[in-house]
Order: C-alpha cells, then structure tokens, then sequence
C-alpha cells in the first residue's frame, strides 16, 4: 500500500502586500465601472480595474469585488450588473466611483440597459451581463458575467491605469 499523499501547497509570500500591490501595479489595466439596480432600485457602482474577458461561446466576462465592499450584497444577489469600460475623458468619474461615502451617481449621465443596470453615457464600451457565477478565492469574489448585451464607441481612447496613475493610449 502507498502512504496518504499530502496535496501539494503554495509557500508563505516573502513579500510584503505593500510590495504585492506594487508589482501588480506594474500591469496596466483598463478602467471600469461596474453598475446594478437592486430590487428596491437603488443604484450601486464602483470602479474596478480588475476585468476580463472569459469566453467567445457563451461570451463571458469575469470581475472581482473584495469580500469587504459595500456594495458586495447587492451584487452578490442581484441577477444583472453592467461593465462600463472608461474612456480617457472619464478619470473624474473613476475617481468618484471609487470615493467613499458620496453619492457616486450624483451629475451622472446615464442610461437604464434592458436589465435595469446603469449605463454610463460616453462610456468606450459597455456589457449587459447576467450575474452568471461567483468564486470565493482569497479576500475577494470572482464574478462571471454571461453577457446578453454589448456596445462600443468606435474610435474611443481608453483610460487606462498604471501604478497608481491614469494614462491613455499612444500608438507605437
């Protein structure tokens, strides 16, 4: 008989989260606004740079929330949600979707899409998802949209973020 095998398992960081946080900082990012309506038709929001796409066939989109986050209920139980992807005219409205304790709505231009979700006037591209799948890793949740809705504007800089600073793209 063999001895019980011990699944193997990742080593303790030699890092600090402050180094962690640094490194990761060194991809640049798109911004996004991820957007609900509750059911009682309050608007949640927040900007988030953690996106991607998942799949072409169903086209899918993942996103991640921290486990902390206010609004986590609301998307965490919510069947719809919208991803606005900023253009490089938007860094104001990245920072006021990233402030605490403001109503981040307020002198908002938006759209409801066919879900109830806000969609963000001028945004470079925005996705309609169904609130498809959810995975607990670490201190955050994963969110797999199944996207039922999609629109792009054509010829939009993206606003993009890279440690710890807005930027827009520059043709090589």
């Amino acid at each position: 008989m063999r001895p019980p095998t011990t699944p193997p398992q990742a080593r303790s960081p030699d890092f600090s989260t402050s180094q962690f946080r640094q490194a990761l900082g060194m991809f640049a990012t798109g911004v996004t606004i991820v957007t609900a309506r509750t059911p009682a038709g309050e608007l949640v929001g927040l900007t988030a740079n953690s996106f991607n796409s998942v799949s072409l066939a169903p086209p899918l989109v993942l996103w991640s929330l921290a486990r902390s986050a206010g609004a986590m209920a609301a998307f965490s139980t919510g069947s719809h949600y919208a991803i606005n992807i900023l253009s490089a005219d938007q860094q104001e409205l990245a920072r006021q979707f990233a402030a605490k304790d403001v109503d981040r709505y307020q002198g908002v231009a938006f759209t409801l899409g066919a879900s109830g979700a806000p969609l963000l006037e001028d945004a470079a591209a925005t996705f309609e998802c169904f609130n498809r799948s959810r995975y607990e890793e670490g201190d955050h949740v994963i969110f797999v949209g199944e996207v039922e809705r999609c629109a792009h504007r054509v010829g939009a800089a993206p606003l993009l973020f890279h440690g710890g600073r807005f930027y827009t793209e520059h043709p090589l």
